[in-house]
């Protein structure tokens, strides 16, 4: 929530601790700077920076003109950390401060800026020691992927799995080495080989399917088709007990065979979307391999419906972790395994993945993913793939691809919450200004509706109407007029069917106003009372 003036009296009352760090930053302030004090506030469980307040007591606001673009910043250091900070300027009396509300390092993951782990000594950064950084690292347990397996050899992996390991590498580090480099030497550099011995973390990338079956059986994926929810055999079955890198493209063909394109007229044109969108269903699958806990011996299940898919891994969420905060807090459970998909570019070392499925869907018009049945021993997600209002394509269509290029996935979610009416978090209220300020949004009293503007565009004047609802003058002519066409009174609970969405407080102090004007009248009181047009023919019959 946004620092309030009174908030930041009772912040500058307090003493500078590893949670808490002002700075006078008058004229302007360091962005990697910025960065490095986030980082370090972020790896010591949070906390807050403050510009344009002097550090030492009776501390005073001084103001402070640094980063006067603040949309660019929060991206620098999305940029940076991969965690969204949230920064806001706080105008008060004596000037602007500058409040970032640093939030905790993801579950087991310290984070690093410029190739250095920061903390704070005293008033100097300072980079992390060594049972620092474990203290991080063991929040999460032992990491079963970075433990070796002391029979594997090189002969249990794949030789086109390590092939396409090479070429990804190669690829994504702009590093065309990898591609000759002696296997023990590319492993070694991957950490998937320590002395000798192999990583678990290698055979799940790389195993071939005998290696598998006699090391770790329960590295294995298994492809479901079901045209119902009819219980019974599925019509199509098939299971994939073998390198990870491998089984990504015969996954993504099982489901694209059957991925029926849902069509629609738009003007002279004919349009259309896929049912499963690629990049949604390999992240999907991705989570399910690289989060799952392999020391638990179910499989990972990819099952396909005709209008959804639903992916089960085994291992519930991290602490911390919940379908309410996946998007903003990433906790990786096999770190090995996740480091080394990173450099192959299938995932972010950091990160869920799920802003990429989240993404995907709300551009398409399609159901936000869901987590129905994920307890402490299992993770579910279902992917629905059915297009839900075509006009919300459209209405992306209007703001333009350009402009959605610089929106990060907050900003979309926000979009979708204002055109389907859903309540918008607190956390996101910043965002909304932004898009206010944008003319995507506009604000009506507390809620956020898309612009007049955008919704004239793509023909949708009266959906704007019924969302921005009516105004005051509206509301209080259509209120009379229903107590004056309401022959025995017109009961509170009519009144607000006549009003639908309108605040139960505002009802009662439009019924307030028109009585004081003499324009209605009640017989009764409290909400059982009946309203009628006119002043009371007796005033001793007026309740109040």
């Amino acid at each position: 929530m946004p620092l309030t003036h009174a908030e930041l009296r009772a912040l500058m009352t307090s003493s500078e601790d590893e949670h808490l760090e002002f700075k006078e930053a008058k004229a302007s302030f360091s962005q990697d700077k910025a960065i490095k004090y986030c980082c370090a506030l972020a790896n010591e469980g949070g906390g807050r920076l403050i510009l344009g307040v002097t550090d030492k007591k009776p501390r005073m606001i001084v103001g402070s003109s640094a980063f006067p673009a603040l949309e660019g910043l929060r991206a620098e250091l999305v940029k940076a950390l991969h965690l969204r900070i949230p920064v806001e300027a706080v105008e008060t009396p004596e000037g602007r401060v500058v409040h970032f509300d640093v939030p905790s390092h993801p579950v087991g993951l310290p984070l690093k800026f410029d190739k250095v782990y920061w903390c704070r000594q005293g008033e100097e950064l300072t980079d992390m020691k060594p049972h620092q950084l474990q203290q991080i690292f063991d929040e999460t347990g032992p990491d079963f992927t970075a433990g070796f397996c002391p029979v594997a050899t090189f002969e249990d992996l794949h030789p086109e799995a390590i092939q396409v390991f090479r070429e990804r590498w190669a690829e994504k580090s702009r590093d065309p080495r990898r591609l000759t480099q002696d296997l023990p030497r590319l492993l070694e550099d991957a950490e998937l080989l320590d002395e000798g011995q192999l990583a678990y973390a290698a055979l799940i990338l790389l195993g071939t399917r005998k290696a598998l079956n006699r090391h770790l059986g329960q590295s294995e994926v298994i492809f479901e088709y079901r045209s119902s929810e009819s219980p019974g055999p599925a019509q199509e079955r098939i299971e994939f007990r073998e390198g990870a890198l491998l089984l990504l493209d015969p996954l993504w063909d099982l489901v694209n065979k059957r991925n029926d394109l849902q069509s629609w007229q738009d003007g002279l044109f004919m349009k259309q979307v896929a049912t499963f969108n690629e990049g949604a269903v390999r992240e999907a699958i991705l989570n399910g391999i690289s989060h799952r806990d392999y020391r638990l011996h179910g499989s990972v299940f990819v099952r396909q419906y005709p209008r959804r898919i639903r992916i089960e891994s085994p291992g519930g969420f991290l602490p911390g972790i919940t379908p309410e905060t996946i998007l903003h807090k990433q906790a990786p459970r096999n770190r090995r395994l996740a480091e080394a998909l990173s450099k192959c570019g299938l995932v972010e070392r950091s990160g869920q993945g799920f802003d990429r499925i989240l993404e995907a869907c709300i551009l398409e018009s399609k159901p936000r993913p869901r987590f129905e049945g994920t307890d402490d021993y299992q993770v579910f997600i279902t992917l629905d793939g059915q297009v839900q209002d075509v006009r919300f394509l459209r209405l992306l269509e209007g703001i333009g691809q350009e402009h959605l290029k610089t929106y990060d996935t907050d900003d979309l979610l926000v979009l979708d919450l204002a055109y389907r009416q859903e309540p918008i978090p607190g956390v996101m209220r910043p965002r909304v200004r932004s898009m206010v300020d944008a003319g995507i949004l506009e604000m009506v009293g507390k809620k956020a509706i898309p612009s007049r503007r955008l919704m004239a565009r793509l023909g949708e004047k009266g959906k704007y109407t019924r969302m921005k609802g009516l105004d005051r003058p509206a509301q209080r002519a259509l209120l009379l007029q229903h107590i004056r066409e309401s022959e025995d009174g017109a009961r509170f609970e009519d009144i607000q069917q006549v009003l639908p969405g309108v605040p139960e407080g505002t009802i009662k102090d439009l019924l307030q106003k028109l009585k004081a004007e003499g324009l209605i009248h009640p017989i009764g009181k409290t909400r059982a009372a009946r309203w009628f047009p006119g002043a009371p023919a007796n005033p001793a019959d007026d309740p109040s």
